[in-house]
């Protein structure tokens, strides 16, 4: 079997499909996800061992392949005919090769991605900590590109991307642009975070902060003249400021929550919901860091930040609930979805 043409014809089906991922596993059918559903491609052949073992080494160079074969788990990327990239992940289960594509979007602009055009005002500061946030497969990297991409067409900055793997190709345009990823480029995240205070850097994207010495090299980052970008897997901005907190020692968490109260510009979280015509749109949370936010940062009292942000939409500021209900308002999603992805139904109940 051409191993190749194979994926690429189930990579087609997912385009074709409007769908977002593709699942491999030996002994089964292949599985695309659209809008959010499974479906199971019944009419494809069941895969066999050796028609994984064909795929993995079409997407896996040899040393990758050996790297996992030691390690059990590993994430790729994967150029589809110079028309679409996707990011991978392989692994095993009961002793059997699993593999999981998602289609990573073309860059888009923050209007094509219905995001709110504040957004476009937090990439023209020359420094601050920006977080996109929310659960996997929530658009946390597609947001992250359209604010990189808003930088390049508008500014001369040098930019450095961190990731894992290589997501977005940017083009350059007013900026310079070095994509580096980790396992090809550089050994991990924190080494290469430290080698961009030696590389004249202006603006620093990091695809994920997975450890204390990244987050706290970040945020030095931020303090030092640096706009820096990044993502977490929390729910909300509160959540999020705990757990970068909670992630140090006892004795460094004092330091921490003075430096996150110093260089934080804000941080975004999102959701994507299923639309009542088809496809997903997002509804967002914003805290934008000022005084008060500082001061509740310092004063161990994140558990108000909610309140900040449900009463400062004069500053800039959207709350949840807000968006959900301007969301079921305009007819692009039903209110049994705004419920379902609400961290606050009572709150959206009064509001509905």
């Amino acid at each position: 079997m051409d191993y190749k043409t194979k994926l690429d014809e189930l990579i087609l089906t997912v385009i074709r499909e409007g769908g977002s991922d593709l699942h491999l596993g030996a002994k089964r059918v292949p599985v695309i996800r659209v809008a959010g559903e499974l479906i199971f491609l019944s009419k494809q052949p069941i895969l066999t061992e050796v028609d994984i073992d064909g795929i993995l080494n079409e997407v896996l160079k040899k040393s990758q392949v050996e790297k996992f074969m030691e390690n059990q788990e590993a994430d790729f990327s994967y150029d589809f005919r110079d028309e679409a990239r996707l990011r991978g992940n392989v692994f095993f289960q009961k002793g059997l090769i699993c593999m999981v594509f998602r289609l990573v979007p073309k860059v888009k602009t923050l209007k094509d991605l219905h995001l709110p055009p504040i957004l476009g005002d937090l990439v023209r500061k020359k420094q601050g900590f920006f977080l996109v946030v929310g659960p996997v497969g929530q658009g946390k990297s597609t947001t992250l590109s359209a604010m990189v991409d808003l930088i390049n067409n508008e500014q001369a900055r040098n930019i450095i991307t961190i990731e894992d793997p290589i997501e977005h190709v940017y083009v350059p345009n007013k900026s310079i642009i070095n994509q580096r990823e980790v396992g090809i480029d550089t050994k991990d995240f924190h080494i290469a975070l430290k080698s961009v205070f030696r590389e004249d850097v202006n603006v620093i994207m990091i695809g994920e902060m997975r450890t204390p010495e990244t987050i706290s090299t970040a945020v030095t980052a931020a303090e030092t003249g640096h706009l820096v970008f990044s993502t977490l897997h929390t729910n909300n901005a509160s959540q999020t400021i705990d757990r970068i907190i909670d992630s140090f020692p006892g004795n460094q968490q004092d330091q921490i929550r003075a430096q996150l109260a110093a260089s934080l510009l804000g941080i975004f979280s999102q959701r994507l919901i299923p639309r009542i015509t088809g496809g997903l749109i997002p509804a967002y949370e914003l805290l934008l860091n000022n005084n008060a936010v500082s001061n509740l940062i310092r004063e161990k009292r994140t558990h108000e930040i909610d309140v900040v942000i449900e009463t400062g939409s004069e500053s800039g500021m959207i709350d949840l609930n807000h968006s959900l209900t301007e969301l079921v308002r305009t007819g692009e999603i039903s209110i049994e979805n705004a419920y379902q992805y609400s961290l606050n139904p009572k709150g959206l109940k009064r509001m509905i």
